[in-house]
């Protein structure tokens, strides 16, 4: 196995040397949006600075800002395993993209048909398709998880379908439970039964390598600001369903692919940055001995840095675990490691989340408390939505020292918050 070398990675990320007072900050915020590379904020800065045109012309800037604009199409497709870049919609974030494409699908729906959304999805791929339900008279049949595994069982799902089935919605991994979803075989018995499937690989997209071919499903999307990039969303559909789609778009745009799904002027720097983020994995890629193609360092960079994030969720939770009344919310057996990612939320009988994560914040220790818009996740689990849990997620730029110290964190908090409460 080769070394992860933590320090290289680190030395990319400006943002992991900052303090406050004095005092270091741990980035544990990360299921809501990472730190970036320098190279991420150079080539933002290089675009504004130098290729800053619209699209459409024949002077320098144009042509050079329409070429940032096809590499971050080719990274994307490289990253996501798509067969070209023609299948990669690129916009403002995964939400809005849901909720475009859910509109322009719904232009084939009619009432009666059924949708299927699961309880175990962030509301970004849950509220698009009830209100498109609503809007349109849509059934909307319900897919929790499984409490013992975690995940949606496949024979869940088969319960669900029937010959009016159009579409299944489904997560990659929770943002709070962690939980990886066996994607390939829900899909499988998805499009066994006519239907097409949405994946929201947001939460995934940090943690594993994603091959949109072969999971099956017909669209995926994810979030750049959670793989080390900018602020926007990506949309990958296949060719063959995204072709025969008619969307919302002006008259005068262009038809083609992927411009007719890309509304507007596009964030021209967030695409370079973008491709700067895509090119920070395959830079590790490189780092730890790999010399293929672009996909293939991204790959050896996701198997270096789940041999290297696993072990620290590990040991997350096993500090977790021995606080009487703390409740995982998740998979905790570490045989079922490679079933998630390394985002952690607990709960405390007793102790509101915020309170903890209030402390927290205030010793530099970043991290969320609440619903985090799994609104789904906390109803089926009998969670106050108002309160949330406590969730701590790990980026392959933290440190088994940054976990212990919050380790350390957690325990004198909860501690203190017990003993004013008696």
């Amino acid at each position: 196995m080769v070394d992860f070398p933590i320090e290289a990675v680190r030395g990319k990320f400006p943002a992991l040397s900052l303090s406050d007072k004095g005092r270091r900050r741990i980035y544990l915020d990360n299921p809501a949006g990472t730190q970036v590379p320098q190279a991420v904020a150079d080539a933002v800065s290089r675009c504004l600075l130098t290729t800053n045109a619209n699209l459409g012309g024949y002077f320098e800037t144009t042509v050079a800002a329409q070429a940032v604009v096809d590499e971050a199409h080719q990274a994307m497709a490289d990253f996501l395993g798509a067969t070209s870049p023609e299948e990669i919609i690129i916009g403002a974030n995964m939400t809005t993209l849901t909720y475009h494409m859910s509109r322009t699908l719904g232009r084939s729906l009619k009432p009666g048909d059924e949708i299927i959304l699961t309880r175990m999805d962030h509301e970004g791929n849950v509220s698009p398709w009830l209100q498109l339900a609503e809007d349109l008279g849509l059934v909307v049949r319900w897919l929790p998880f499984d409490e013992e595994s975690w995940q949606v069982e496949e024979a869940t799902l088969a319960g669900l379908l029937s010959d009016k089935t159009r579409l299944v919605a489904l997560n990659y991994a929770s943002n709070l439970t962690g939980s990886i979803n066996r994607v390939r075989s829900l899909t499988a018995i998805a499009k066994q039964a006519g239907a097409l499937v949405y994946v929201d690989a947001v939460q995934f997209a940090p943690h594993g390598l994603i091959d949109v071919q072969d999971l099956g499903c017909d669209f995926l999307i994810c979030s750049a600001y959670k793989f080390f990039g900018p602020h926007m969303g990506i949309l990958w559909g296949r060719r063959d369903v995204i072709e025969g789609l008619k969307p919302y778009k002006c008259r005068c745009s262009s038809n083609g692919l992927p411009e007719r799904f890309e509304l507007g002027t596009p964030q021209i720097e967030l695409m370079a940055g973008l491709t700067a983020a895509v090119d920070h994995f395959a830079g590790l890629g490189a780092a730890v001995g790999e010399s293929g193609s672009r996909r293939q360092k991204i790959a050896k960079a996701f198997e270096v840095s789940i041999a290297y994030e696993n072990p620290l969720a590990q040991r997350l939770i096993d500090g977790l675990s021995g606080i009487s009344g703390l409740t995982i919310h998740g998979i905790t057996d570490p045989k079922r490691l490679g079933d998630r990612v390394p985002t952690v939320s607990f709960t405390v009988d007793g102790i509101v989340p915020e309170t903890i994560v209030r402390q927290m914040n205030a010793e530099n220790i970043f991290l969320w408390s609440g619903h985090n818009y799994a609104w789904e996740i906390v109803h089926q689990l009998g969670i106050p939505a108002e309160q949330g849990v406590v969730r701590i997620g790990i980026a392959h730029y933290n440190t088994a020292a940054e976990i212990d110290e919050t380790l350390e964190s957690v325990h004198r908090v909860i501690a203190m918050l017990r003993q004013q409460r008696s």
